[in-house]
């Protein structure tokens, strides 16, 4: 199952409490807004001096990831220690918070690689627990899709901090039956005219899918980044979220529980992703997806390297065999997801028809444009000032919205 089934408010708030008070006193260093571009100022992270290797040397015989359950299935695994002689090892971690914690001090000489998402990547980063890769090692990612390359979130002042991998954006899932036509706006999940047929997750992140929608439903609250929020942007939001409560049927932990909730007909409307939307129209269930008006949040993940990794030459194996088109593929027909490589489109239909353009895979770069994807909300914001609210906060905040 996706990385959201046992995802939702397991935090590590020391490591975030470490990160923001870190971060209040970084030396001044350029972070990529759009990739390797100048953003957000003040903020040097700590292996950013690292240097990368120039080539990938002998294999360790042994590899060690913390990833999402589903990322290491025998059938790309079980080939690429045939091919690489290392043995891989994993810890399933449940969410992104759990992922940086068991990343602290470097990965601690023990883990090699993390599949990090974007609402993690920045507390790695900043934390020190990841270090730069030599994105030159990995022949695949000149096909990623454009703004896979470099994101904000996983590249820093040029240095890319990991790999991208699988990604996918959080849409609007309406049932048929009630919605004729496609809801155009995310206000329908705050609507009166929905009370008890709502559902959202249940993740701090959640968060920014209302800043967004106030983005242009406010927009004297002048909202440009829906996770880079002032306090009076953050606090209009979480009031949002409080008038949105009497109307929630269930904030989700799981993926399941939420097709179960429209399998019965107990919700009409929420907040989704695309493995939802296929599960439930595979099993003839009336409903459809959208991404509204406003645009949508997204998840994009990563392989970041430990700074303490004991096998760097397994690590860089790895990186290379999970990104090339057939492994890409694999993994987002096992997952619901749409790879980075965008070679992988016509593979993922071999083994599942229909399924590249299920999952968006074959998209234009306009659809993509309209995710803003995941990232830690730090107190540094993207106009060099240091007023943003960060994300212990957001934590808290989110404990008092869903009582």
């Amino acid at each position: 199952m996706r990385k959201w089934t046992k995802a939702g408010v397991i935090l590590a708030a020391a490591s975030t409490v470490a990160l923001a008070a870190g971060c209040s006193s970084s030396s001044s260093t350029a972070a990529g807004k759009s990739g390797s571009a100048a953003a957000t100022a003040g903020l040097t992270p700590p292996q950013a001096n690292t240097a990368v290797p120039t080539s990938v040397g002998k294999t360790e015989g042994k590899l060690n990831l913390i990833a999402w359950e589903g990322y290491a299935q025998p059938q790309w695994v079980t080939p690429y220690e045939k091919a690489t002689g290392c043995q891989v090892s994993v810890k399933y971690a449940g969410s992104s918070s759990e992922m940086v914690s068991l990343m602290a001090n470097g990965g601690g000489g023990q883990y090699d690689l993390v599949s990090a998402s974007g609402d993690a990547d920045l507390r790695l980063i900043y934390g020190g627990d990841v270090k730069p890769i030599n994105i030159s090692l990995i022949p695949s990612w000149k096909d990623f899709h454009p703004f896979l390359q470099s994101p904000s979130f996983n590249t820093i002042g040029g240095k890319h901090y990991g790999v991208s991998y699988e990604f996918g954006p959080n849409v609007l899932l309406y049932s048929t039956k009630t919605f004729k036509t496609a809801p155009t706006s995310w206000s329908v999940l705050y609507s009166k005219a929905y009370s008890g047929q709502i559902t959202v997750p249940d993740n701090p992140i959640q968060i920014a899918d209302a800043a967004l929608y106030l983005s242009k439903a406010a927009p004297s609250l002048g909202i440009t980044d829906p996770y880079e929020l002032t306090q009076t942007q953050f606090n209009a939001t979480v009031a949002l979220l409080k008038s949105e409560h009497p109307l929630i049927k269930k904030y989700w932990d799981l993926a399941s529980q939420e097709i179960t909730l429209f399998q019965s007909g107990t919700t009409v409307v929420g907040a989704a992703w695309p493995y939802q939307t296929n599960t439930l129209v595979a099993a003839g269930a009336k409903v459809a997806d959208t991404i509204p008006s406003q645009g949508a949040t997204g998840w994009a993940d990563t392989w970041m390297l430990a700074t303490h990794a004991p096998d760097p030459n397994c690590a860089y194996k790895w990186m290379q065999w999970v990104t090339t088109a057939k492994v890409q593929a694999q993994q987002a027909d096992y997952f619901g997801e749409t790879p980075a490589n965008t070679q992988a489109c016509a593979i993922m239909d071999t083994i599942q028809k229909g399924s590249c353009a299920a999952y968006h895979a074959d998209s234009p770069d306009s659809y993509f444009q309209t995710i803003k994807f995941w990232k830690t909300p730090l107190a540094q914001c993207g106009d060099g000032k240091s007023d943003c609210v960060p994300f212990q906060q957001w934590v808290s905040a989110w404990t008092q919205i869903i009582g």
